[in-house]
């Protein structure tokens, strides 16, 4: 890709503040992206924007294409005249600093019905028509979404294996005989995703017009209880109970010493190559409708990855297995053109791993939490090895803060050792040249200098936050993706800081002529 030196910051939505329990595509979307621009930055990456399921993890999503409905923005909505102002009501009390799910969708989807409820008596001109467009262009998953969620509801949120037999299988006349019994909830879940589409295009118009730019994520495996899955059994590797019988994740490493099992199901990617791809090439392409950008996960994953069997209770034991390699690029490249690709690729990376990477130009990810340790490939981190092709970050979403990284104590928030973590203080210190009482600044300022083309920054260590702001910790199921910004973090302070780091390294925006 042909990038132009910049940076830009890591915060997903629903960090955002607001009234409503959590970040959403309403006024703070557009102030933060307003923060963005008096701060120096070009582009905003966030998280994958599905709909969450269990865990709330955006990375468990109950479809590879639809929107998260939490994201709708009950402003937004009066705003364009979807609901009434008395319909919506007052905001509840809901916390400050972080999410609590089950509060804000019992809040949501009483606006939501009530605006469905409106849009059927009296929806507003302009989106009577567009509405039906939005189905028409969408049908090739919006259908199986819209009658896998009426159907969850149907059987109180539980998953598809659960269902009725009929339904498990498929059978062409129990899902007719379903879509007619609940034809108003299958066009219920369909107008909130026209909600969510109308509501990013409009953010993301605005993002465009004052020249931020997007990156999304792409995750490489998606929800076993998912509206994909449920439709494409054949497309993965499933059980007579159509369970996984081997599942996705990773071997012991930096995260967790027991490895990561992550539980999804594995693609059967000779059924995937025997269909041209087609499903891969429609993901990706319905992305790129969205952002500007892919951050796509877990790279290594398509070269090969790590099999586990679905009765292990861990990932210690499990094997590599080939993955498509670069016959699936080669696919989407030629059905869509040259694919703005960040390779997420972190972990056990082997020369094949680069080879494919490369062989695709795609620039890799550096992160400098990654740099000062023990670990025999630290020095690939650090970035005086860069080249101009590769996307430096001082940290991601499943790291650690930097504070919290640099403070970390034996045993809480890392797998060091009290030794190891001395030493790599030591390396810290020594590299930065600081006492490492400004640390975050200190580790923003070597990924603002670095050779990278992109430097991108989490937003809790432009703020100098701690542990407790972690956005996730791998290989727990409990308080990840909570935590939100809070009112009046976004200073102009804070802004006029990183825009002088960022214009002190030749990052600033080029003025649109």
């Amino acid at each position: 890709m042909n990038l132009t030196r910049g940076s830009g910051i890591l915060l997903h939505p629903t960090s955002l503040p607001g009234a409503w329990g959590i970040g959403d595509l309403g006024p703070a979307a557009c102030q933060f992206v307003d923060f963005l621009i008096a701060a120096g930055q070009s582009w905003w990456q966030m998280l994958p924007l599905g709909p969450t399921g269990y865990g709330n993890s955006p990375y468990m999503c109950f479809s590879a294409f639809a929107g998260n409905p939490l994201l709708i923005s009950p402003e937004k909505l009066v705003e364009d005249g979807f609901v009434s102002a008395s319909n919506v009501g007052r905001p509840l009390s809901f916390p400050a600093d972080h999410v609590d799910y089950p509060l804000v969708l019992a809040h949501k989807r009483l606006i939501f019905e009530k605006s469905f409820e409106q849009f059927k008596a009296n929806p507003p001109a302009e989106h009577r028509q567009a509405f039906l467009l939005f189905r028409e262009k969408h049908a090739s998953w919006l259908e199986d979404f819209s009658l896998f969620m009426s159907l969850k509801e149907s059987y109180a949120g539980q998953p598809w294996t659960r269902w009725d037999t009929s339904l498990i299988v498929r059978d062409p006349q129990a899902l007719q005989d379903c879509s007619r019994r609940l034809r108003d909830k299958i066009e219920y879940h369909q107008f909130l995703q026209y909600l969510f589409f109308h509501q990013w295009s409009a953010l993301r118009q605005y993002a465009h017009a004052r020249g931020v730019r997007i990156i999304g994520d792409l995750p490489i495996y998606i929800a076993h209880d998912s509206s994909d899955v449920w439709a494409h059994p054949d497309s993965f590797y499933l059980d007579d109970q159509c369970q996984p019988s081997v599942v996705a994740g990773v071997p012991p490493d930096y995260f967790s010493e027991t490895g990561q099992r992550w539980g999804n199901p594995i693609y059967r990617w000779d059924v995937r190559a025997g269909s041209g791809y087609h499903w891969w090439i429609d993901r990706f392409r319905a992305n790129l409708a969205l952002v500007d950008m892919i951050r796509l996960d877990h790279f290594r994953g398509f070269e090969a990855y790590w099999e586990i069997p679905a009765s292990e209770p861990h990932a210690i034991h499990g094997r590599w297995v080939k993955g498509p390699g670069g016959e699936l690029f080669a696919a989407v490249k030629t059905a869509l053109g040259d694919l703005p690709v960040i390779a997420e690729d972190l972990g056990v990376i082997t020369p094949e791993v680069e080879a494919l990477r490369d062989s695709c130009g795609f620039p890799g990810m550096r992160i400098l939490q990654m740099a000062f340790g023990n670990d025999p490939k630290a020095h690939h981190y650090r970035p005086h090895h860069y080249t101009q092709n590769s996307i430096v970050y001082t940290a991601t979403h499943d790291h650690n803060t930097t504070v919290g990284w640099f403070t970390a104590e034996p045993g809480k928030e890392t797998t060091q050792s009290k030794e190891e973590i001395k030493e790599e203080r030591v390396n810290v210190l020594r590299y930065l040249g600081t006492d490492g009482r400004d640390i975050h600044w200190d580790v923003i300022r070597l990924a603002m200098s670095s050779v990278a083309q992109l430097a991108m920054v989490p937003f809790q260590d432009v703020l100098g936050l701690g542990s407790e702001c972690r956005m996730n910790r791998p290989g727990t199921l409990k308080g990840n993706w909570e935590w939100r910004v809070h009112p009046g973090e976004m200073t102009e302070n804070v802004g006029n800081r990183l825009r002088d780091l960022t214009g002190l390294f030749d990052r600033l925006p080029i003025p649109m002529p």
